[in-house]
């Protein structure tokens, strides 16, 4: 894939759908308005030109503002009530990602846990 993308010289975007604000039963999913409008954005090209902030355990790169989206639903942690809570949830989910990865190391297989979650 990574391959492709470089051939291509396109570009990979993760855009929540799901759910926003705490776990499941506490928060909400996110809504298809502001969906639509964080594709719309990807799309036009401004999610590209976007101001970002490094997501500190997953890495990824977070857009501070998208044109028709709430800045607090971008930064997943900004958008829970209790921020502890949400920190303790992205570490035990990013020590799940950190135990998968663990099945495909060692012999014959490339090591991806370098760009996996950093606890």
């Amino acid at each position: 894939l990574q391959e492709k993308i470089n051939k291509h010289e396109s570009q990979a975007w993760l855009v929540n759908t799901g759910w926003s604000g705490g776990q499941y039963g506490v928060g909400e999913r996110m809504s298809i308005k502001t969906t639509r409008a964080c594709i719309d954005s990807i799309l036009e090209g401004s999610a590209a030109e976007a101001s970002t902030v490094a997501d500190p355990i997953f890495g990824f790169d977070v857009p501070t503002s998208l044109p028709g989206v709430d800045s607090h639903v971008l930064d997943p942690k900004h958008a829970w009530e209790n921020p502890e809570e949400y920190d303790a949830t992205a570490k035990k989910l990013a020590g799940m990602f950190i135990k998968n990865f663990e099945k495909y190391a060692g012999k014959g297989s490339t090591d991806y846990t370098q760009h996996g979650p950093q606890i």
